[in-house]
């Protein structure tokens, strides 16, 4: 099962410095039958301009990760953690038991970036953050796992999940393929750029849910770059 979520048909809001794409149900954009993906519960397509940000607000028992393509977020929670997170690099937020942190665009230019949460296979813990670079170069024509909860997988941010992040980028013409195994779920999005998957064209920014696939193709129609879920 492949099911194409366009871009121009996802629920989003536009709050001025913040410009959403919801690929699943999120906030106000309320759709009892859009829920998640598995485990996969929020991918959030945001764009945020320059010097605004998400203020400091709570959460607990969700692994989030953020995936920036443009531009640079700046994180600051309740733990005294503190980073940026630039284009290329990934942040994971493990909120455990509870965490309050704030992510603010303190740049010059809009940030844009992909927001997905998963739901932990276990409640409460010690909520923990962590950034990390994947140079674009070092994952170049094959699927690199950048957050995960496989022991593993040891070069990956850790998460609480029962899933994996991966992201590649492939030039025109390339491909890479991606075993799903029995009963998993995988869903894909590029961030830039249009591919073919099993044969269905998913353009940017769209959304693929996958089901009952044992192997992914996937075909770059032109230079693109693309993050996947696969998860429980």
């Amino acid at each position: 099962m492949i099911e194409l979520r366009p871009f121009n048909k996802l629920g989003g809001a536009d709050h001025g410095w913040l410009k959403a794409k919801h690929h699943f149900s999120f906030g106000s954009h309320y759709d009892p039958n859009n829920m998640g993906h598995g485990a996969l519960r929020v991918w959030n397509d945001d764009e945020i301009e320059p010097n605004t940000g998400f203020p400091a607000h709570p959460h607990a028992n969700m692994e989030i990760i953020t995936y920036v393509r443009e531009g640079a977020i700046t994180h600051q929670d309740s733990l005294g953690n503190k980073g940026r997170t630039e284009a290329g690099d990934v942040q994971v937020m493990s909120a455990g038991s509870g965490i309050r942190h704030a992510e603010y665009n303190l740049e010059p230019v809009k940030t844009t970036l992909f927001q997905i949460w998963i739901e932990p296979t276990r409640e409460g813990g010690q909520p923990t953050w962590g950034a990390k670079p994947f140079p674009k170069a070092d994952r170049s024509g094959k699927l690199v796992t950048v957050a995960s909860g496989f022991e593993a997988d040891k070069e990956a941010l850790p998460i609480r999940a029962d899933a994996r992040v991966l992201a590649t980028t492939l030039k025109a013409g390339e491909s890479a393929e991606y075993a799903l195994a029995n009963g998993r779920k995988g869903y894909l999005v590029p961030a830039a750029g249009t591919v073919e998957v099993n044969g269905v064209r998913v353009n940017a920014r769209d959304g693929l849910a996958i089901a009952d696939e044992a192997t992914l193709k996937i075909t770059a129609l032109d230079d693109s770059e693309i993050v996947m879920v696969d998860a429980a």
